[in-house]
């Protein structure tokens, strides 16, 4: 993996193309967003886009991904960049890529080819600090690596001669070594993907006894999709110091701080962010981080409500939350960064439809808490705006659960009322 996509931090920033598809079940308009947060991929790599390229079809091709007329367009804007002396170091497609199409795009433009799960791969190595997170990511490019080996050994095509061969491409004094070397790559890629698997079993062991030994406090996750202010959130909550950073993934390894509110102790931990087309390898691998989200008793879920596609982030997150068997856990919607929401008022007798670009924050605010039923909190945690409120809405849920799950400890609200203002 790390020969595939190698680390994207060298003094020159890298120039790249970003490619996608448009199809019935992604039009143009998501297509953009896709390519937005694909080029907002590829910043925080430290990868500077140069130009975007889509195409509409009715799916990938099976050998190339794209019509072979697009990939020569791709092809001679490379060639008239180079030219020109300005070098495209590589093409970024918003999809998965399998082994065939990596070898046979990889053949027409001359650039190094990364998909987005090779993408976010590559983040992930770059931001990880404990050993856990390390082993997790190993783990999760292992898996990614697997089914494509055998697009590493093209160069024995490209090799004249060979023992007991006429030195042509496809001969058999070529073709049985490269096979020999091919499954022993693959026996080792097997023998490091047990060991990693029995050390995060080690690592799950550790931290299910960590959880265990925390005592009787309700568990907090935050949750939600990368980049909306999680741990810009927890360091305000719990006065600690998480690294926060605007750009994608800045948390992957879970952080959990014990927090007091008006005398109620809990624990509230923050979670690495999901994303669109989150690549299956990082969810299998991150086990023991997305465990704290399953042991939670209570999810905050948070949202950056000045993203204009926000509501499709929401959807992205539900789904994950599904997939990890939590949908049915308590969750209250914080709807973060209301400092940065942007809107432009309508003119009084302009009858169209309301959209998302004007429709104001008060009236969302609204909307949401008439459907949510009152489960959700608009703040901004880099502003400190209507943090007293998040913190009695907090209060009142974890007393709540605390009372269910202890109810024989409850001399901790003695002194509080129901609003979680001292008597």
């Amino acid at each position: 993996m790390n020969n595939e996509t190698s680390k994207i931090t060298e003094e020159r920033k890298e120039r790249c193309v970003l490619v996608a598809l448009i199809t019935k079940q992604q039009d143009e308009r998501k297509t953009a967003e896709y390519l937005d947060e694909l080029e907002f991929l590829a910043e925080t790599a430290g990868a500077a886009t140069v130009r975007r390229f889509t195409q509409r079809a009715a799916g990938p091709s099976s050998v190339t991904y794209l019509g072979k007329g697009k990939l020569q367009e791709i092809r001679e804007f490379i060639e008239r960049e180079e030219d020109a002396g300005h070098e495209i170091d590589l093409a970024i497609f918003d999809d998965e890529l399998t082994a065939k199409q990596l070898r046979n795009i990889e053949k027409e433009l001359h650039v190094r080819i990364l998909d987005r799960t090779s993408l976010i791969l590559d983040i992930f190595a770059m931001r990880a600090q404990t050993a856990s997170a390390k082993t997790q990511v190993e783990l999760a490019q292992n898996q990614y690596m697997l089914p494509r080996l055998q697009r590493m050994w093209t160069h024995l095509e490209r090799q004249g001669g060979g023992s007991g061969s006429g030195g042509g491409k496809g001969s058999v004094g070529l073709r049985g070594p490269g096979e020999t070397q091919l499954e022993m790559d693959r026996r080792i890629i097997l023998n490091r993907m047990a060991l990693l698997k029995r050390r995060l079993a080690e690592i799950d062991k550790q931290k299910t006894t960590q959880r265990q030994s925390r005592g009787r406090l309700i568990r907090v996750a935050l949750v939600g999709y990368t980049n909306v202010g999680k741990s810009t959130l927890i360091n305000l909550l719990s006065k600690s110091d998480v690294f926060a950073e605007n750009k994608l993934f800045a948390t992957l390894d879970t952080t959990v701080r014990k927090v007091i509110i008006n005398n109620l102790p809990f624990l509230l931990s923050d979670t690495v962010g999901f994303i669109r087309k989150l690549p299956t390898e990082l969810v299998s691998s991150f086990k023991s981080t997305l465990d704290e989200v399953r042991e939670a008793d209570l999810l905050l879920h948070v949202v950056d409500v000045s993203h204009p596609d926000f509501e499709d982030q929401i959807r992205v997150v539900d789904r994950t939350l599904a997939d990890l068997g939590c949908a049915e856990k308590p969750i209250v919607i914080v709807f973060n960064k209301m400092d940065a929401y942007k809107w432009v008022e309508k003119e009084a007798d302009d009858l169209t439809p309301a959209t998302k670009e004007n429709i104001s924050l008060d009236e969302l605010e609204r909307t949401w808490m008439a459907k949510l039923n009152g489960e959700c909190i608009f703040i901004s945690a880099r502003e400190k705006q209507n943090i007293e409120a998040l913190r009695k809405l907090m209060y009142m849920k974890i007393r709540e659960l605390h009372v269910q799950k202890y109810p024989y400890n409850d001399f901790l609200f003695i002194n509080y009322d129901e609003q979680g203002n001292p008597l």
